[in-house]
């Protein structure tokens, strides 16, 4: 089953279907990952809290 490369929580694998690119089985982040984002190839803290 896919984990979340940066929590390892289990994503489904039709999550990581559509939010990996071809050929990656796991995600960088999930929506567990509430405070982090991906941006471009690097995973980064979120510049503003996503539950305040």
């Amino acid at each position: 089953m896919p984990e979340c490369q940066n929590c390892n929580s289990f994503v489904t694998p039709a999550y990581a279907r559509v939010f990996t690119p071809n050929g990656v089985d796991e995600p960088r982040v999930c929506p567990r990952c509430e405070d982090v984002v991906r941006d471009g190839t690097e995973v980064r803290d979120a510049r503003s809290p996503r539950n305040p």
